[in-house]
């Protein structure tokens, strides 16, 4: 089974982009959980960091008090500028300090306030600082204060140490993500990748002649996992499809032998078809009463004769019908013997033009058409008149009638004017005056 290939735009093949290896997205998920790990493990841990160096400076300037604090109060009590100096410097000097503070308390005078600052140490802002009272006892019993001093943490040694906690809490973080990346790549790629890769290899040498070899995998488990079932369901999926495909040649077989008989049938039914589309077409384009084309017959050929008279300027001649006093028939004989009328009167057109193209049509109730190509004026009028004796002569009783005791037609006649005459319409409600004037005239008559 071969791989699918989209079509671009253009229609040609787009080759399909390369597979993504699992392991390596699994890794790669990991390595960013990793690192959002890493950050809020370096964040914790930093912050305690901080905390734990604050508390140790802190220890620190408590120490340094303790050890200065006497010497400190000895010399402000016996007024020893140079020890006092000598101290001042000793304590500003311990890598912990960035400032120290001397307050000299006087009797009846201001404070004296001694200062000593590490060379380019900022004032503390986040290093913790110490104050104490200084106190000296002259003599059992007696304790006087002296002054006080200020003790103030140097930022640069916090910052410096906490940088190289830092350091080492960045560089354990990622160490341990890389190894677990690494563990968890080697892991899947051994269980899972291999085993996946297997699959797609048998999947894609999968025909419909070897539906039968199974898939196996080459692994040991003690319990089925999710490989066991997609190795099951494989399996299960060749064995159907193989039942499916023998099926469908059995079928095909079962086909062949009834296709020649159902090629009989159809051919007896598009015969049967044929035959009844014929006579339906026919029954379409005639009146089902007179046998004559009825008006939709007769409005497809008067287009085309209309056409064929203004491309070769021959002429064209229409004829319009109508049986005298129709309605009085109907009222005295009956429908029955109306309809028995018009048959007679259909029989009569169609013996008076039965030459090719000339073509009689029943359009209206007791109305009739004929279209006459090839025929100018004269020669319709004398065929209207043909027309007109003919029924006269069949005759037809029709006591009703104010023309005749018989049946009659009146009949107008229209010959195509190409001056005058743009459209088959024209040409027919001339005729239909034209019939209207032969009633006018007294029916039973032919006008042009």
């Amino acid at each position: 089974m071969t791989a699918s290939r989209k079509s671009g735009s253009d229609g040609a093949a787009v080759a399909p982009a390369p597979p993504r290896s699992l392991g390596r997205r699994l890794v790669l998920a990991t390595l960013a959980f990793g690192i959002v790990f890493t950050l809020a493990a370096v964040a914790v841990r930093t912050w305690s960091a901080w905390q734990h160096n604050l508390r140790a400076m802190t220890g620190e300037l408590a120490l340094i008090d303790k050890v200065f604090q006497r010497t400190l109060a000895k010399a402000i009590w016996e007024m020893d500028r140079d020890e006092l100096q000598t101290h001042l410097d000793s304590v500003s000097q311990v890598s912990p300090v960035g400032r120290v503070e001397l307050s000299i308390r006087r009797a009846g005078r201001a404070p004296e306030i001694l200062v000593r600052q590490q060379d380019g140490a900022p004032r503390a802002s986040l290093a913790p600082s110490l104050q104490r009272q200084l106190t000296f006892q002259p003599y059992a019993g007696a304790v006087e204060t002296v002054g006080e001093l200020t003790l103030e943490g140097d930022e640069r040694v916090l910052w410096a140490r906490l940088r190289t906690e830092v350091v080492g809490i960045v560089a354990t973080q990622v160490i341990q993500s890389v190894l677990l990346a690494g563990l968890i790549m080697w892991l899947f790629n051994r269980t899972v990748t291999v085993h996946v890769q297997r699959i797609a290899r048998h999947l894609d040498e999968v025909t419909p002649a070897n539906l039968k070899n199974t898939l196996q995998l080459d692994r040991q488990v003690a319990h089925r996992d999710e490989l066991s079932l997609l190795e099951a369901g494989v399996n299960q999926l060749q064995g159907k499809l193989s039942e499916y495909l023998e099926r469908q040649h059995r079928d095909e077989l079962d086909l062949a032998a009834h296709r020649d008989r159902l090629a009989e049938l159809v051919d007896e039914q598009t015969t049967e078809l044929r035959s009844a589309n014929a006579q339906l077409q026919e029954l379409s384009r005639s009146d089902p009463l007179t046998g004559l084309a009825n008006r939709r017959h007769f409005d497809d050929v008067k287009d085309n004769e209309f056409r064929r008279a203004q491309r070769l300027s021959q002429p064209l001649s229409v004829l319009l019908c109508d049986v005298d006093y129709f309605k009085r028939y109907n009222d005295t004989y009956g429908h029955a013997q109306g309809d028995d009328c018009l048959k007679l009167v259909a029989e009569t057109l169609k013996q008076t033009f039965a030459r090719a193209g000339e073509l009689p049509a029943r359009i209206g109730g007791e109305e009739f058409a004929v279209l006459l190509p090839g025929c100018d004026a004269a020669q319709a009028t004398k065929a209207a008149e043909r027309l007109r004796q003919a029924l006269v002569d069949q005759g037809i009783p029709h006591a009703d009638s104010q023309v005749a005791p018989h049946v009659t037609l009146s009949v107008g006649v229209a010959q195509f004017d190409p001056a005058t005459m743009d459209r088959f319409e024209t040409l027919l409600q001339h005729a239909d005056k034209a019939l209207y004037r032969a009633k006018n005239l007294g029916r039973n008559q032919v006008a042009v």
